[in-house]
């Protein structure tokens, strides 16, 4: 039987309640958690790898690159059919997208986690570990990218985002669904990723990339702060289909001016931005004066593409087709 690489991060999943400190604090080892799974016994031949104990918000983009690494060098091994990356749910989906952006061979990367904690009634943490083994021993995953199985449910990691606080159905994939179920213990596909995107960028990464994120009445203060912190990329949640108030356009200006690049997204949880308007402000008064439009991803994973690409010294108009990909 082929063995499964399990490289846990931390999170909720490895977390129970303090009673002196009334809130949930990392408590359990990865030993201790295989050790509960359910029908161990079905899964002999698990590879246990403890990156760090880290809750989700510690979880930075060097640590991204590292856990790359760490799942590049576990997939390069003929015996491993795929790997698991066991992780807190607050950026679960960027350091899934990190990881679909530089991982281009053909066995499956599944992240998983838990919204409850092991103190909690309903943990849902070892359910979600033995699905995600599951998907990765199917044949059926070969080829599909970067995975994340939460709650019986596949969804691929270009698509998926956290959409609940509390629930566990949080992860989904809002505009097209999710790729698949496991049901009965039985890996189920009921479709392909018709835009599947091979990036293939280096696992390299800089720290000097921004999100930020448009309201009405916006101006260009924190696009000048940012030209002051000397930042590389700056990605900008529009309006809509990718509009901008006037009130930002001197300092998008000022910031295209010294070579920072700016990716228009919407702040709208579905839907591509397009440069449909014309008038100061609108997408294509934005894309004539050179911000790159981040098509149908969300800000949170157009920073993480935009981080990479320029880690890959990626020119202007490389950085525009990678966003059309």
């Amino acid at each position: 039987m082929k063995k499964v690489a399990l490289i846990f991060t931390g999170g909720t999943i490895a977390m129970k309640v303090d009673k002196e400190l009334h809130g949930a604090i990392p408590s359990l080892s990865p030993n201790e958690i295989i050790q509960t799974l359910s029908g161990i016994d079905e899964f002999p031949n698990l590879v246990v790898h403890e990156f760090s104990s880290k809750p989700s918000p510690s979880i930075t983009p060097k640590d991204m690159r590292d856990i790359a690494e760490i799942c590049n060098d576990f997939l390069k091994q003929d015996e491993i059919a795929g790997a698991v990356i066991i992780h807190g749910t607050d950026v679960l989906e960027e350091t899934a997208f990190y990881m679909n952006c530089v991982y281009s061979q053909s066995k499956p990367i599944v992240l998983t986690g838990s919204m409850k904690n092991a103190s909690e009634l309903g943990y849902d943490g070892l359910t979600n570990l033995v699905s995600s083994i599951k998907v990765c021993l199917s044949p059926d995953s070969i080829n599909k990218g970067t995975l994340v199985v939460m709650n019986d449910i596949i969804n691929s990691a270009i698509e998926v985002t956290k959409t609940h606080t509390m629930s566990l159905d949080t992860f989904k994939s809002i505009e097209f669904g999710p790729l698949g179920i496991i049901d009965h213990n039985e890996v189920i596909y009921y479709r392909d990723i018709t835009h599947f995107k091979k990036y293939n960028l280096k696992n390299k990464i800089n720290g000097d990339t921004y999100l930020l994120k448009a309201y009405a009445g916006m101006d260009g203060s924190l696009i000048d702060y940012l030209i002051g912190q000397e930042a590389q990329g700056i990605v900008i949640e529009s309006l809509g289909r990718g509009n901008l108030p006037p009130t930002m356009l001197d300092s998008i200006e000022r910031a295209l001016s010294v070579g920072i690049y700016i990716v228009i997204v919407s702040r709208c949880y579905s839907g591509r931005v397009l440069d449909t308007y014309a008038y100061n402000g609108g997408g294509k008064d934005l894309t004539n004066r050179g911000c790159i439009l981040g098509v149908s991803l969300n800000g949170q994973k157009a920073r993480i593409l935009l981080m990479l690409a320029i880690s890959n010294d990626y020119e202007y108009e490389d950085v525009k087709q990678l966003f059309k990909l």
